[in-house]
């Protein structure tokens, strides 16, 4: 049987344990924020989340050093966090560039152009999914959704949307992104850097000035469903259009039959609860009854 040397600088695949910690003045300076976020939290525990955001945001992904800060302050092991860390996909496992670009391909915006748009940018790039430019500014993603589809198709930069995109767009986005020059968000706060981003993740606000008030909502198609259960208008529709709002000043209503504040439905426009169903029960060729027993 042949013996293999003894190398103890062999890992076997698995990192050197433990992991280094932070230089002092960068540990103390995080210790500081975690504690002011740990604070607002009646189980320490519940505040890993936008911890790991804090240490993403020192170096630009979840190291082992911040996974074992996390565990540290919040008395759990590295084994838990690491759970916790590599489940969202929010959080980063390898370095990545200054700027997060993400191409929703979910059904919508792929119908829209996203994938024509996710395959120009690999190519333009030079990158594949996950991957990092050269000069370290731009990280190429797909997401599944970017909760945005009246606006199709959506991509975001470090979550700032950028809507109704074209690849042509899309090209000049990132090469704006790169150059150094202003991109601006469709709706949303202007740009900063994803580390910047990370920070206000973990619950530390928006200090630049302006900031906070260049925010955007949702689109229209969006709103529909709330301006109808607030008893507003549908838009584009005429006034008889209207759903009755659900609650009033005093309290719970009950709704009409019809789901029309008139509790009668528009001439030609009849109501689920007025249309005919298909059932057995209304078929006189196949009535339903009673099961059979079984052999019968």
């Amino acid at each position: 049987m042949n013996a293999t040397p003894a190398n103890h600088d062999v890992q076997l695949g698995m990192p050197a344990l433990p992991a280094p910690d932070y230089p002092a003045d960068v540990r103390a300076r995080l210790e500081a924020d975690a504690k002011e976020v740990i604070a607002r939290y009646p189980d320490s525990r519940s505040a890993l989340l936008p911890l790991l955001h804090l240490v993403q945001a020192e170096e630009g992904h979840v190291t082992r050093t911040g996974i074992r800060f996390c565990a540290e302050l919040l008395d759990l092991t590295t084994a838990e966090v690491t759970a916790v860390s590599t489940f969202y996909s929010m959080y980063r496992r390898k370095a990545g560039g200054d700027y997060q670009v993400g191409v929703c391909t979910n059904t919508l915006c792929a119908v829209m152009g996203g994938d024509a748009i996710f395959e120009e940018l690999k190519e333009h790039l030079g990158v594949g999914n996950g991957e990092t430019t050269e000069d370290g500014t731009v990280t190429l993603e797909h997401i599944e959704c970017n909760a945005a589809c009246d606006f199709a198709p959506v991509v975001m930069v470090n979550w700032e949307f950028f809507d109704n995109q074209t690849p042509g767009s899309a090209r000049q986005l990132v090469d704006d992104l790169r150059a150094g020059r202003t991109a601006l968000p469709t709706r949303g706060a202007p740009l900063c850097t994803f580390k910047e981003t990370a920070r206000m993740l973990a619950g530390f606000p928006d200090e630049r000035p302006g900031a906070v008030e260049a925010t955007g909502g949702a689109g229209p198609a969006s709103l529909i469903g709330l301006r109808l259960a607030r008893g507003e208008g549908a838009p584009g529709r005429g006034a008889d259009h209207v759903i009755a709002p659900r609650t009033t000043a005093d309290g719970p209503t009950e709704e009409p039959p019809t789901g029309h504040p008139t509790g009668q439905a528009p001439p030609g426009h009849p109501s689920s609860h007025d249309a005919p169903h298909e059932t057995s029960a209304s078929d006189e060729q196949h009535p339903a009854g009673p099961s059979a027993e079984e052999g019968e």
